[in-house]
């Protein structure tokens, strides 16, 4: 390897090191934050200072000028349940909160989609109350945009207030992609759920290849996060599930 080439090689290594301590911290801070309050269904935004808004503080903020969509940062989608999802616990991006993350970056407006240009990360945060705990992973937009062939499925549309239709359209050509080892996403979904509730283990295989595709689409930092204790029993880039 040439000289110029093996310090590209060793600065690309450097700028991955950077990102995943970036995505760590994120990851922590959000399960703390967020940990702290009542688990709702809400979408935030968290901009570069740190500061989380809900998506309806953070529109109104914006429509006033108080804040720039320069100064959004992070996506935060957050989840609750009262009981037990499999899916949501080990694999909480095969829904489509990246979508709207990658819509609000692009300056669009729609249900879940405020411009923030400046967003470089999307965050799922799920909240099991019953289980004191909390999973929160944290992937790169433009990463997972690349992978879900975003760019290609967003390109024609002209306007950007996004209708109903349109987004149903979107969500549709997203589903129909066999992402996940010849699999779609509610496919994939099917899969692990039978596997992890119905205790299927004939479908170990096909569970192992979801997780390794979803690894390389997502590239997630994970945590989870004890709501009791306020400790950290997960944490890790790409863990094992």
């Amino acid at each position: 390897m040439k000289v110029d080439e093996l310090l590209k090689h060793l600065e690309n290594i450097k700028t991955d090191e950077d990102e995943i301590n970036e995505r760590r911290e994120i990851a922590e801070y959000i399960a703390q934050i967020l940990g702290a309050i009542d688990p709702v269904y809400m979408h935030y935004f968290m901009t570069k200072d740190r500061k989380i808004y809900d998506i309806s503080l953070y529109e109104k903020l914006l429509k006033y000028n108080k804040i720039s969509p320069g100064n959004a940062y992070v996506y935060v989608e957050n989840h609750y349940f009262t009981g037990y999802d499999s899916t949501k616990y080990f694999y909480p991006f095969l829904k489509y909160g990246f979508l709207y993350a990658y819509l609000s970056k692009l300056g669009f407006s729609s249900v879940y989609a405020v411009p923030a240009s400046g967003l470089k990360y999307v965050s799922i945060v799920v909240h099991y109350p019953d289980a004191k705990r909390a999973v929160v992973e944290v992937a790169n937009i433009d990463n997972v945009a690349i992978y879900t062939n975003l760019p290609r499925i967003v390109r024609d549309i002209s306007t950007k207030q996004i209708d109903d239709d349109e987004l149903k359209e979107i969500v549709s050509q997203l589903d129909s992609q066999k992402l996940f080892a010849g699999y779609d996403f509610n496919e994939a979904r099917h899969i692990i759920n039978r596997y992890y509730e119905d205790h299927d283990a004939s479908l170990a295989d096909d569970v192992e290849s979801i997780r390794e595709a979803y690894n390389r689409i997502f590239r997630p930092y994970r945590v989870v996060y004890d709501l009791e204790t306020k400790q950290f029993q997960v944490s890790g880039s790409n863990e094992g599930r």
